[in-house]
């Protein structure tokens, strides 16, 4: 049956892609940002539905204003996932914008894309980001850099914790957690050397996948002693945060 799953899920999914292309193409441009952060999150419950991924989310996500949400990594489905709760503004590798179809919908939906190992490359996505709060936007960032099967949490890198911290923005630990059929599973990570067609095939044939999107309270800015939290211990604080729920 994985075959003709593969297919059917693909009739639905390559439309809707096409769709999205066109709106980021030539709707986006004609848009208010409210009115294009409704459309994305639209877009993405409903693709995650198309890919058979069952979203579930918990907690309480900071819906208005700026926020940074800080997440684990397992997938090229994180993005989306976050997404079809609130249109998010994420730092991803600059890899993925030369991803067919999936980084060409990531750049068209703001997302901002860091060259890793270039020096200047973080002041100026910091920047960015900083552009982004002043909107009202959620920006997402995935501190581990890489991805994991999503049983554990790699260390983090502070660096882009530092314009929510001087903005006084809410930093918010997410952790996602991936299950099929109620269990957890790595079936859906994208890991190694792996190719983006083969984890598509696998996700796209597969039954009873979910993804539990569990918000975090945002982190305290403040020490006990009144004393700001610097962006390390921001860092640690909400690794520790996610670690404690996968």
């Amino acid at each position: 049956m994985k075959l003709p799953r593969v297919i059917l899920r693909l009739a639905l999914v390559a439309p809707w892609i096409v769709f999205g292309l066109l709106c980021v193409g030539l709707a986006y441009p004609f848009m208010e940002l409210p009115a294009r952060a409704g459309l994305n999150r639209y877009w993405s419950r409903k693709l995650m539905a198309m890919c058979g991924i069952r979203v579930v989310e918990s907690g309480d996500p900071v819906l208005s204003g700026p926020v940074l949400w800080v997440a684990n990594h397992v997938s090229w489905v994180d993005i989306f996932v976050v997404n079809s709760v609130r249109a998010t503004a994420f730092v991803a590798k600059s890899e993925i914008r030369g991803w067919p179809l999936i980084g060409w919908l990531a750049a068209g939906a703001g997302t901002l894309f860091i060259e890793r190992g270039q020096r200047h490359a973080v002041h100026a996505v910091g920047e960015s980001v900083q552009a982004r709060f002043r909107q009202g936007v959620a920006v997402g960032l995935f501190p581990e850099g890489t991805t994991s099967e999503g049983d554990t949490v790699r260390p983090f890198h502070a660096s882009l914790f530092e314009p929510a911290r001087t903005a006084g923005v809410p930093i918010q630990p997410v952790v996602l957690r991936f299950l099929q059929h109620g269990r957890r599973s790595p079936l859906a990570a994208f890991v190694g050397e792996e190719t983006l067609a083969v984890n598509l095939w696998r996700v796209l044939g597969a039954t009873g996948l979910a993804v539990e999107v569990e918000f975090l309270p945002p982190l305290q800015a403040q020490a006990p002693d009144g004393q700001p939290v610097s962006r390390l211990e921001m860092s640690r604080l909400a690794r520790a945060a996610i670690a404690a729920r996968l």
